[in-house]
């Protein structure tokens, strides 16, 4: 690190051995002092670097959190004295000179240990000293300059887009901004910069790339805020393979610049191959337990319970040691989630021909047959449990997909990084009550060409057969991003909106500038975003991307630091033509 500048000239966690005899001027906060005798006191002097320790004259009054600035004489401490768990532990400052620059009142919550997160929050500016705050921050700083460095050698070019844009359908509700010099109308805060990136393609940008604060209106989880940032890029005359290869790139490079290793090879499977293997279409692969089809086992059962159109399990190895407490939650889980109930077997010794015997209170109602061939569908031994859902497949792959993940999934900072692309998206994911499709990702994205017949002439749920040109890519579990082939057709975008059931003047209201700029040449283009919020956590081993932003929202949106949301003055309403109604 190069050396300090202005009142310091070296930072407190640079020093060591290498350094004795050297006379240094460090500043920061006292992060703890101790007297020793009557006349010395110990000061340790914290920075964003880390802690050195100081020996100075006992009757200097430096309480923690003050700020200081500490001129010394780096030294080698006595023998015997050395602290192996501090990195400047070899050495410490001896003749000392302290000038406090700033006193500080005693803090409300503690640097070390946990703390209530809305105290956190609340004294964020606080918060921040903590070591692990400095760290997450840091990697931040250095995924953002790693992505901009990957996409510069890529050839994208970074552009701004605006943050006042019209209302879009984007999946979540806008944040809306009332208009001062328009009277009832609104411009809305960007989910993303979608229809401007299409528009730069439009616009002979090539290859465009932002890392962009959007903001969605939806509810916040351990992954989600109402306001992120994330890498967004779009380039012409590509499809779907390129744009996989451009984000591994930049994805690549940055994990290598933070941990020191690249992703590696990312594999790709398909969606329907990612429902039926792990019961999600963001699957953690750290580990096993994969969805086994076990439905043609039990073909002509006699046990009601297997009569239905899907049977699939997974292997819980070492399972059969699990407390019925334990499985009795499990089981009220999966009726949560929308199961009937979860049929469970553990494995023991001593069935026939040696294979594990079945021990569960379903296996009086299975036939011999079927009781072999269970565990060895299922690669299950003895001694472990095996645990199927049986219903309709769609159900069944969903709940398993949730089971799999309680009982296997590892913390965020285990099992490395194991990232997947996911491909060929449906288009549209559910048929709402007035018969209308929902687009699984945006409606600007280009059906599969083997499937725009079912677009063209289908209808109900035979638009649900419809593919996309769409891809995610997931790490360890997280939807790190999505990205599709954009359609840049006119007369399929009409299609697209009127399947959709937007009629033909909202279309024109809405996206009648987008429709225009397609008549004037629009090339084939295709891109992506992902969420740095997210890859940032992922990175710094963090479980909630709040970890990871400096000033977040809680769980419940609102902010203990400034108290947003709060209420705005009569006299501003007034201004913007609005009025609150009596609640």
């Amino acid at each position: 690190m190069n050396e300090a500048r202005g009142l310091r000239t070296r930072y407190c966690g640079e020093l060591g051995a290498a350094d004795a005899g050297s006379p240094v001027v460090v500043c920061g906060w006292v992060d703890r002092r101790r007297t020793h005798g009557e006349h010395l006191a110990f000061l340790d002097v914290r920075d964003h670097t880390g802690v050195v320790q100081c020996v100075v004259d006992e009757r200097i009054d430096a309480r923690s959190e003050y700020v200081v600035r500490v001129a010394g004489v780096v030294r080698e401490r006595p023998e015997g004295t050395a602290n192996p768990a501090l990195a400047t532990g070899e050495i410490e400052l001896g003749d000392c000179s302290v000038e406090i620059l700033k006193r500080a009142e005693p803090i409300p919550i503690p640097l070390q240990g946990d703390v209530d997160e809305n105290l956190r929050l609340r004294y964020r500016y606080l918060d921040l000293r903590r070591a692990r705050m400095q760290r997450n921050l840091r990697i931040r700083a250095r995924v953002n300059a790693a992505i901009r460095e990957a996409m510069d050698a890529q050839g994208f070019v970074e552009v701004e887009t605006p943050m006042l844009v019209a209302s879009t359908p984007e999946g979540a509700r806008d944040f809306v901004v009332p208009s001062r010099l328009h009277p009832g109308n609104f411009y809305a805060l960007p989910q993303s910069p979608q229809l401007f990136k299409q528009l730069c393609m439009v616009g002979g940008l090539d290859r465009y790339y932002q890392i962009a604060r959007c903001l969605r209106d939806e509810d916040l989880r351990a992954d989600r805020q109402f306001e992120f940032m994330q890498l967004d890029a779009e380039a012409a005359f590509v499809g779907a393979e390129e744009v996989i290869d451009f984000i591994t790139t930049a994805v690549s490079h940055t994990v290598d610049v933070v941990t020191g290793s690249p992703l590696g090879e990312v594999p790709i499977i398909t969606w329907n191959d990612a429902m039926d293997r792990y019961g999600s279409d963001k699957p953690d692969t750290r580990f096993g337990m994969e969805l086994v089809d076990c439905t043609d086992l039990f073909a002509g059962t006699q046990a009601r319970v297997f009569q239905v159109p899907c049977v699939k399990g997974i292997t819980v190895a070492g399972g059969a040691e699990m407390g019925r407490n334990r499985i009795d939650e499990l089981t009220a889980s999966c009726k949560r989630w929308g199961a009937k109930g979860l049929a469970w077997f553990r494995l023991a010794e001593g069935g026939e021909d040696g294979a594990p015997a079945l021990d569960g209170a379903l296996s009086k109602f299975m036939s011999p047959t079927e009781q072999a061939a269970l565990p060895q569908r299922l690669g299950a031994s003895a001694g472990d449990m095996i645990m199927l859902i049986a219903d309709e497949r769609w159900l069944a792959d969903r709940v398993l997909g949730l089971l799999r993940l309680e009982l296997g999934r590892p913390p965020v900072s285990e099992g490395g990084l194991a990232p997947l692309w996911v491909v060929e998206f449906p288009l549209f994911e559910d048929i709402d009550e007035a018969g209308n499709p929902q687009p699984a990702h945006h409606p600007f994205t280009m059906p599969h060409p083997d499937d725009l017949d079912y677009l063209v002439r289908g209808g109900g749920e035979s638009l649900l057969r419809v593919r996309s040109q769409a891809y995610d890519l997931v790490i360890n579990g997280w939807e790190l991003g999505s990205g599709s082939v954009r359609i840049h057709d006119a007369a399929i975008q009409k299609q697209v909106f009127a399947t959709l059931g937007i009629d033909a003047d909202e279309v024109e209201r809405r996206f009648g500038f987008l429709l225009e700029a397609f008549g004037y040449g629009a090339p084939p283009h295709a891109g992506f975003a992902f969420g740095i919020d997210r890859l940032a956590a992922l990175l710094a081993g963090e479980e909630n991307i709040r970890e990871v932003i400096a000033f977040p929202k809680t769980q419940s949106g609102a902010d203990p630091l400034t108290s947003a949301p709060s209420l705005v003055e009569p006299a501003h309403l007034a201004e913007l033509g609005l009025r609150l109604r009596p609640s």
